[in-house]
């Protein structure tokens, strides 16, 4: 190879590298002008955040969340230290006398994403997970009382008469910091079951009545497990050594680590599962502040919720607000109004599609439109003119009424009170039916959410609503709790991320594996991309252009010397 060649080739191959550097940094430079945004608080909503935080980095965005609860994220944006907070509670609420101030900037209220509160458990009989537990609101007030304490307990039996339930304790597993679920929860139990709940209170000595409280309160020899944030309650109930235990957690965080979820009993006598279609139906008896006046414009009343007698109204059903800064102050600039503007558009229309994958409800169009009024208010958003028939959420209709809760189907036969209960599996177990073995001479029940099935509706299509443990797609990532790592640990199921490696969960244990971890926040964008393919272009045609002038010389002079 003569000397001009070796120079020619090696600059082109210096021209491959610096189209390899360079490229990135062009891409980069057409996106918008973003800066970093920090936000706090809601574990319940965390899975839902920290997915969008992740999708919307290929628009130039960098948001980072902080799944450190609902009580501490009001704090923070109270003080300052953050740009945005989310909690399933507003500002003001008196909890155990002490009253939570609002901040001294002005601040708003927007509506993030819909769920219901489950409660995943860990239980097994005769060496066998137990996946279709049924349990009524009074169960679950005497379970998270202290009252019932063994899940042979009569009242357990009478909820589950084709079950054969075991002789062991019953361990609740609370929250040990300040959460907007505790807060949903005792929000049911102070409505729906007072005096339970006032004298578990006084036991714990909180003043009374007990009312709502972001802090749950336990009491000694109780045998209640206290543990911080989401993750960590169900992290600790997937615990290969804990059987027993039951919590009160976002429906994600078990649909996604491949665990059960109870069905509660609603009004019109079902037992359901928190799907997204029954969590669109149960709201529907929500009443929302429209008072844009008041300081609790879009806060809801959810009295109307516990008591929706439509037989497909998961009970339990809720939204979730992001407290946004209406004025600048120290810590907010225009700059970061921006972006958190953005993100709030991405979110109220792009982000709602993913809402079912991830385990919420979509927003319906009424709150969807007044998020995005609520947008405008953010000191240096670039305001946007939506067309709200472009946002493509399952939840809309052309006459405003929600699609997805019109659409939802009836519950099965076998979800009724007193029949024989359905044998499929529920949240992230679906799949995992109960063996006949387990069940008290059960005669087979219908798949869950299948419409008009009866008790006997063996192998019907389950249409409930919920998306499948296996549920594949964008944006399928979520947090869950570490499985045997430990309570409290932070993970990614495999399962809804597409990629093909299933989470799997030990029928007795519970104990999942194939959980990869998911950070809060990154800086390079993830996955394949119309960058990376021309990149790949680019080298492929530079390598061509190198490589293939020489081997066709040698072809040639091969040639020439057989002459």
């Amino acid at each position: 190879m003569t000397t001009r060649r070796r120079r020619t080739i090696g600059a082109l191959l210096a021209a491959a590298v610096l189209a390899l550097t360079t490229l990135p940094t062009t891409a980069a430079s057409a996106a918008e002008n973003y800066v970093p945004i920090s936000g706090a608080g809601s574990s319940w909503s965390s899975v839902a955040i920290q997915q969008w935080a992740v999708n919307v980095q290929q628009y130039g965005m960098k948001v980072r969340y902080a799944s450190t609860g609902s009580s501490d994220g009001r704090n923070q944006f109270k003080a300052g230290t953050v740009d945005f907070a989310v909690s399933e509670i507003p500002y003001g609420i008196k909890d155990g006398g002490v009253t939570d101030d609002p901040p001294t900037v002005g601040y708003g209220y927007m509506p993030v994403v819909a769920g219901g509160t489950s409660f995943m458990y860990n239980l097994s009989s005769g060496g066998k997970q137990i996946t279709n537990l049924r349990l009524s609101g009074p169960v679950l007030a005497g379970v998270f009382t202290g009252k019932i304490t063994s899940w042979d307990d009569p009242a357990i039996k009478a909820d589950n008469p084709g079950l054969e339930l075991p002789k062991r304790p019953v361990v609740p597993v609370v929250r040990s910091d300040g959460s907007g679920s505790t807060a949903q929860f005792t929000t049911w139990l102070s409505k729906k079951y007072p005096s339970e709940w006032n004298a578990y209170c006084k036991q714990a000595g909180r003043p009374l009545p007990c009312g709502v409280t972001s802090n749950y309160p336990t009491v000694p020899g109780k045998g209640f497990i206290a543990q911080p944030n989401s993750q960590g309650v169900s992290g600790y109930v997937a615990q290969k050594a804990n059987v027993g235990t039951i919590t009160y957690v976002e429906y994600s965080y078990a649909l996604k680590t491949g665990y059960p979820v109870a069905k509660v009993l609603n009004k019109a006598g079902y037992y359901v599962e928190p799907t997204a279609s029954n969590v669109a139906v149960g709201l529907l008896g929500a009443k929302i502040n429209e008072d844009k006046n008041s300081s609790a414009y879009l806060t809801q009343v959810l009295d109307g919720v516990y008591d929706n007698a439509d037989a497909r109204t998961y009970p339990l059903s809720s939204y979730s607000y992001m407290v946004i800064p209406t004025t600048t102050d120290a810590s907010l600039t225009p700059a970061k109004g921006k972006t958190l503007a953005a993100f709030d558009y991405y979110f109220l229309c792009e982000g709602q599609q993913q809402a079912e994958v991830l385990g919420y409800s979509p927003l319906p169009i009424n709150l969807v439109q007044a998020g995005l009024e609520q947008v405008r208010r953010i000191p240096g958003a670039v305001a946007k003119d939506v067309d709200i028939r472009k946002c493509n959420n399952p939840t809309f209709s052309a006459d405003g009424t929600n699609t997805l809760a019109a659409k939802a189907p009836q519950p099965p036969a076998c979800d009724k009170l007193g029949a024989e209960q359905c044998t499929v599996g529920t949240g992230g177990a679906k799949a995992t039916e109960t063996p006949r073995q387990t069940q008290a001479g059960s005669k087979g029940g219908g798949a869950t959410g299948a419409s008009g099935s009866g008790g006997s509706g063996e192998g019907a299509t389950a249409t409930s609503g919920g998306s499948s443990s296996g549920a594949s797609g964008s944006g399928g990532e979520a947090l869950s709790g570490g499985g045997s790592g430990g309570p409290g640990g932070t993970g990614v199921a495999a399962n809804a991320v597409g990629n093909g490696s299933p989470v799997q969960c030990d029928a007795d244990s519970g104990v999942c594996q194939n959980v990869a971890a998911l950070p809060v926040s990154v800086d390079a964008l993830h996955g394949w991309s119309s960058r990376q393919t021309l990149m790949l272009v680019a080298v492929a045609a530079l390598l061509a252009l190198v490589l293939l002038p020489p081997f066709i010389g040698v072809l040639v002079s091969r040639r020439r010397v057989r002459k």
